[in-house]
């Protein structure tokens, strides 16, 4: 089999699609919602280290809007759809973010709880897609990298 019936017959199996979805939904859907509820934390940090972390939660946000945008993508080049419309990204999230102002620390940790709730869904991806689909494992590994990263960041401006 050539290489180009290689990818095309990869593209158009719907096993693979199939298991693709089921791993990377729930992780848009969680990304999705980071990028919301790290929007609301993002408006609302108080403290004296504002600026830092006011500055971090944008940067947070905008990784998660690219790597929730890489995993549908990859969902959507399989030949299937994604709902990732507000209602069900809502029914997704069980961030902690408060809807107002907020001291920084406890900002951080509620976000640092929203990645790691996403990091068991990128976790359960990896594992999953592990004999399915090394691309869309390829897709989950380098969003558990980025996450496990902005994570850290966070992690090292309460650590004492």
């Amino acid at each position: 089999m050539s290489k180009s019936q290689t990818v095309s017959t990869t593209a158009s199996d719907p096993t693979v699609a199939a298991a693709a979805a089921q791993f990377l939904s729930p992780v848009v859907l969680g990304l999705q919602a980071l990028t919301i509820n790290g929007k609301q934390a993002h408006w609302h940090v108080r403290g004296a280290n504002f600026i830092g972390v006011h500055e971090l939660f944008d940067t947070i946000v905008a990784h998660a809007g690219a790597f929730a945008d890489t995993a549908a993508e990859r969902i959507v080049a399989l030949g299937l759809p994604i709902d990732a419309r507000v209602s069900t990204v809502a029914e997704k999230s069980s961030s902690e973010v408060p809807a107002g102002f907020t001291q920084s620390s406890e900002l951080i940790r509620n976000v640092i709880a929203d990645i790691d709730a996403i990091l068991v869904d990128t976790k359960a991806a990896v594992e999953g897609l592990d004999d399915i689909d090394l691309t869309s494992q390829d897709v989950a590994i380098e969003i558990k990298r980025g996450l496990e990263k902005d994570r850290w960041f966070l992690v090292a401006h309460i650590a004492e």
